[in-house]
């Protein structure tokens, strides 16, 4: 009776199959927050208020984290072309910049090898990090196609009051560490009035519901 012989090659494919479709996932991971179309983020949210001029982070209902951010000085709304911020809960669609340094300077979601100090004078690109949203209201439809970004600013001197083109803006550093913190498919509520850390009510309106209060 012949022995059973093992097609070392075929053997030794399936390994290396293995590492490569783990390495795909890894770079997936990096770029979109989670394995595509799986590991949605249910814990994070975000909750920005445009009279505030910041963004509170909430994990499992709890505040985390508040960061001084910059909504369009054209103020609030979804029309193409006008340059608004839209309101409402929106997601985290794309993450783009993963490792980048601080400072990379973006170009229609492409590092262009410059890297700014914050605050250089005359420049005002995308810079560090790109998260990009997509509206799941009829109020904000237009946002993946508008190009509403998180994004890091070299502009930093102007955080904390409306200055952005629409996209919600960050430090090159807070960017960055939201990045780490949220993932693929978390939420992003956009509203007028105020939040207070403190305030139980912001809590409940990133809690598990999804549901945050019209304004």
């Amino acid at each position: 009776m012949t022995p059973h012989r093992v097609d070392m090659k075929k053997f030794l494919q399936v390994p290396a199959a293995i590492i490569a479709l783990a390495a795909a996932c890894c770079l997936s991971s990096c770029s979109t927050g989670g394995f595509a179309g799986i590991g949605k983020d249910n814990r994070n949210k975000m909750i920005v208020s445009v009279k505030d001029q910041k963004m509170m982070l909430v994990r499992d209902g709890v505040p985390v984290k508040t960061y001084k951010i910059s909504t369009s000085k054209f103020g609030c709304g979804d029309r193409p072309g006008s340059n608004r911020t839209p309101l409402g809960r929106l997601q985290v669609a794309k993450k783009i910049g993963c490792d980048s340094p601080l400072g990379s300077v973006f170009k229609s979601r492409r590092r262009t090898g410059e890297i700014l100090k914050p605050n250089a004078p005359g420049r005002d690109p995308i810079v560090t990090r790109i998260l990009w949203l997509k509206g799941t209201e009829d109020r904000n439809r237009n946002a993946f196609k508008r190009t509403i970004y998180i994004h890091g600013t070299p502009e930093e001197h102007r955080l904390g009051r409306p200055a952005s083109y629409g996209c919600i803006r960050m430090s090159s550093r807070d960017v960055a560490d939201l990045y780490d913190r949220v993932g693929y498919g978390a939420d992003v509520f956009v509203i007028r009035k105020s939040i207070r850390s403190s305030s139980s009510r912001s809590s409940q309106m990133a809690g598990t519901s999804g549901r945050i209060p019209r304004g």
